[in-house]
Parts: C-alpha cells; structure tokens; sequence
C-alpha cells in the first residue's frame, strides 16, 4: 500500500540524520595520518582547531566529523563522490550555536554534544 501525501503536506517532511564517534578513534586517525583532519575540516573550520589544545581539539574534530556524517545522511547521499566533509561547513553562529553552510537550500538544524569518549550530533533538514 502507498500514501500519497497531499502537497500542503510535503513542506513539513523533515530528514534527519545522526552520528556518534568514539573521540579515540578520530585521535587515532589524526595521529596515523597527518592529512585527515584536512579532508575533514575546511579552512575556516581548521582555524578554530590550530586554536584548541589537548583533547578540546580532538572533541571538536571528532563533533565536526559526526556532525557531517549526520548531514550526508539526512541529506540521503552519504558522504560520497555527490557529497564530500568539505561541502559542509559548521561554524559557531550566534551564542555560538553550530550553524550549517552546505549545498542544500533548505533549512538546516544541527546540534553536536560531547562527553568525555563521545561526540554525536544530529542533523534536521527541512
């Protein structure tokens, strides 16, 4: 069986997305391999991260990670040859709340929480 959704309805759908990383295992991989926190972050991102010290900075990056993995999720792509960690952009907004800057038009939401293993984030798009 299909529902067909009447179109005064297809404004509210929502796509959500979400992701959690051990904060270890972005650590890991900076450690491993120099280069990745630049196919993570671009470069307004990586100029907050050379500010932050010790595990602050590994938080960050790995918030920064799971957030855009969250994003290519909701946006349906994954991320992928359509969708790279740099097409996404998370800068502090105002109070300094996350704010999204990517290819998609439409409203975007992300929120991104820590704790001392842990980061995880979760993405709406509207």
């Amino acid at each position: 069986m299909s529902i067909k959704l009447n179109d005064r309805y297809k404004e509210h759908l929502m796509e959500i997305g979400s992701d959690i990383i051990e904060i270890d295992r972005i650590k890991q991989a900076q450690e491993k391999q120099a280069k990745f926190v630049d196919r993570v972050l671009t470069p307004a991102e990586l100029d907050l991260y050379k500010e932050l010290k010790g595990h602050r900075k590994y938080e960050f990056l790995a918030g920064r990670f799971a957030a855009k993995e969250a994003f290519a999720k909701a946006y349906g792509t994954g991320i992928s040859g359509k969708l790279s960690m740099l097409d996404i952009e998370i800068l502090p907004g105002e109070y300094g709340k996350p704010v999204v800057s990517s290819p998609y038009t439409g409203e975007q939401k992300v929120t991104i929480s820590h704790s001392n293993d842990l980061a995880i984030a979760v993405v709406i798009l509207n």
